[in-house]
């Protein structure tokens, strides 16, 4: 079974569900395009990296936001993260041995998500996209930084079977 990161929820708002994350380690590419950043993660956790570890994979995959006609954007970039799994501090981290991946950490922070199955076309992350934003303007919530998409399945996973979020973290 795939470690996924543990979360609190501490609130509901309708479809969108609010959640308190912990710090988490990612091992990251930008500028990339979305299959060749998939891969340098994926050899990454393969034993790329320096002592040549697996690093057992978790759930989900973060990628920027999808938005129909347009690459995957954080600051005019693409990019995509691999969570790394929770009994890994910063200094047990393997190291990345091509220049492309990054390993960095994310304070705790409180997320507010809506959660969705298929394949997360384009179309359907930039729906949910809108739902989340409107959802959280209408109870005056603040958001901070740009929205992202959370996949937890395998890229053979029939797209019924999938499970999706776009989420967005919050300040209350």
């Amino acid at each position: 079974m795939t470690e996924t990161i543990p979360y609190e929820v501490t609130g509901h708002l309708g479809e969108v569900e609010l959640r308190r994350y912990p710090a988490i380690l990612l091992v990251s590419v930008q500028g990339l395009e979305e299959n060749e950043a998939f891969w340098v993660l994926f050899r990454y956790i393969s034993g790329n990296n320096q002592p040549g570890k697996k690093v057992p994979m978790t759930a989900p995959v973060i990628t920027p936001e999808k938005i129909a006609m347009t690459a995957p954007v954080i600051s005019g970039t693409a990019g995509m993260s691999f969570v790394l799994p929770a009994s890994y501090t910063r200094d047990e981290v393997p190291e990345p041995i091509d220049t492309r991946a990054s390993i960095s950490e994310v304070p705790a922070r409180e997320i507010a998500v809506i959660r969705f199955s298929g394949r997360a076309s384009p179309a359907d992350v930039a729906s949910v996209r809108e739902r989340l934003l409107e959802a959280l303007r209408e109870k005056g919530i603040s958001t901070v930084g740009e929205p992202f998409l959370m996949r937890y399945n395998a890229p053979f996973t029939p797209g019924f079977l999938r499970r999706n979020e776009v989420g967005v973290e919050i300040r209350r």
